[in-house]
């Protein structure tokens, strides 16, 4: 890593960002109640405080990975950094449903300006050498934000320092936000384009609106019951995408600079590794939604509580992730192989425990098939996400990280939509604890199918890619490296 005072601050400042995003998309869901109390916010305003964060996020992420390509990832992590701690301060000092829901909107937006430099700065601004430790400090983190989330929201809220009630999980960021600035100012390096930048509206606009028809009906479908305009719109999003992708590939044929660089994926590594981040993030961001709702709604534990059912599992996740560098060292992506493996292990745990025990499960009886998934996790995010971006040059940091990033939420959302929509159908109108455990079962087994699908996915790693023929070898051939066991 950079050597100096400032250069050691350069991780530990970058990774506050993906920290303070993962910690707002979780926090509010525990302070629910008192919005509802406090602001006399109805279902809708509720949904789209929490659901609109999440399409704002999503939906931008492309963009602001882009333009850190463009302008400079220290430029735009500083505006970002500095957007999203302001967003945060208007989230506080909202005074009605439509202020927060704005604020929130702009809270999500000023995140995807932010997050996406962080792996770009990893990418292009440390050495070679450091960017394991970096990768694993890195799954750390966004493994343990959401958790910090469920139970430092739970603990703000019954603290309830200066009697600030729901407005103290916004205003937290306020000071943290302003120290990571000051921190990022001074140790963040610079850096200078040759090329004058050009922007990409027309791509922004089709990639930015593609998203957010799919992601808004997968945030709102469920509590909508699926009404005729959800169905549309997932619908819509596909020509959209298609016509967006066809203007992205006329304007890179003709010279022009467009948003989406469709040459990412000619490396065999992003294309796999994507694959491999949707299928895990659908899995593990569906699953903790599905026991949230049986510890809460079944077994009748408060959110602090619930929260702290997922302690040992975030604990373990930041072990395995740290630990697992020198077997990531030794034996390379079969590490990776294995993370799969062990939380593939930890959800067939859950099912079968579930089917056991039907509505006699206790939350002491999840805490073991969490400690797998915890384990498992934290072995596979660094990983994978290592082995995606190490085929990729500095230049291309920020838009491939703009789309490792968005692929993750959009799997998150999807994964969470379609296991919710599951467990919801299984439920019933008049549900018991065990009508809660028999739902999550049902959920759990087909969150198993999407853990079997990462194990596939992350065994094709090992595999070499196929060798290409000799007439593709040429100066203006793509790209396309094979994958190998290698340190990532």
């Amino acid at each position: 890593m950079t050597s100096g005072k400032h250069g050691r601050l350069i991780l530990p400042v970058i990774l506050s960002a993906t920290f303070m995003v993962s910690f707002d998309y979780m926090v509010v869901n525990v302070a629910t109640p008192s919005l509802q109390r406090d602001l006399h916010a109805g279902p809708v305003a509720l949904e789209l405080v929490i659901a609109g964060y999440a399409f704002t996020y999503a939906s931008g992420m492309v963009t602001g990975g882009r333009l850190g390509d463009l302008f400079g990832h220290r430029r735009l992590f500083l505006l970002g950094m500095a957007a999203f701690t302001a967003a945060s301060l208007l989230c506080g000092l909202a005074q009605s449903p439509v202020q927060l829901v704005a604020a929130r909107l702009l809270q999500g937006l000023t995140g995807a300006v932010m997050v996406p430099q962080v792996l770009a700065l990893i990418t292009a601004a440390l050495p070679a050498a450091d960017r394991p430790r970096a990768m694993a400090w890195y799954g750390v983190v966004l493994g343990g934000g959401g958790v910090a989330g469920q139970i430092g929201g739970g603990l703000l809220l019954q603290a309830d320092p200066l009697g600030l009630g729901w407005r103290t999980i916004f205003l937290v960021n306020v000071p943290v936000g302003a120290a990571a600035l000051a921190l990022a100012v001074r140790s963040l390096p610079g850096s200078r384009s040759d090329r004058r930048p050009r922007l990409d509206p027309a791509g922004a606009a089709g990639i930015s609106g593609a998203l957010a028809l799919a992601l808004v009906p997968l945030a709102m479908g469920r509590e909508q019951g699926w009404p005729a305009w959800t169905w549309i719109s997932l619908a819509a999003s596909v020509p959209v995408l298609t016509a967006t992708l066809g203007w992205e590939r006329r304007l890179a044929r003709t010279g022009g600079e467009p948003l989406l660089d469709l040459a990412l994926f000619r490396a065999r590594s992003f294309d796999l590794g994507l694959a491999l981040n949707v299928a895990f993030l659908a899995s593990f961001g569906s699953m903790n939604v599905v026991l949230t709702m049986l510890l809460q709604g079944g077994l009748r534990l408060t959110p602090l509580e619930a929260g702290l059912e997922f302690g040992p599992m975030a604990v373990l996740t930041m072990v395995a992730s740290l630990f697992g560098r020198p077997l990531v060292a030794r034996f390379g992506l079969k590490v990776l192989v294995c993370g799969t493996v062990v939380s593939a292990l930890g959800v067939l745990a859950l099912a079968v425990e579930l089917h056991v025990l039907g509505g006699d499960v206790t939350a002491p009886w999840l805490l073991a098939p969490l400690g797998l998934l915890g384990l498992g996790g934290g072995l596979t995010l660094p990983s994978v996400i290592g082995a995606v971006m190490s085929g990729i040059r500095p230049a291309q940091a920020g838009a491939a990280s703009g789309v490792l990033s968005t692929a993750q939420q959009f799997s998150g959302a999807t994964g969470v939509a379609v296991l919710g929509a599951i467990f919801f159908a299984a439920l019933g109108a008049h549900p018991g604890r065990a009508a809660f455990a028999s739902a999550a079962e049902t959920a759990i087994w087909a969150d198993f199918a999407l853990t079997v699908a990462t194990v596939v996915l992350a065994a094709l790693f090992l595999r070499p890619a196929a060798p290409t023929p000799a007439s593709a070898s040429g100066p203006g051939a793509p790209a396309r490296e094979p994958i190998l066991d290698k340190r990532v």
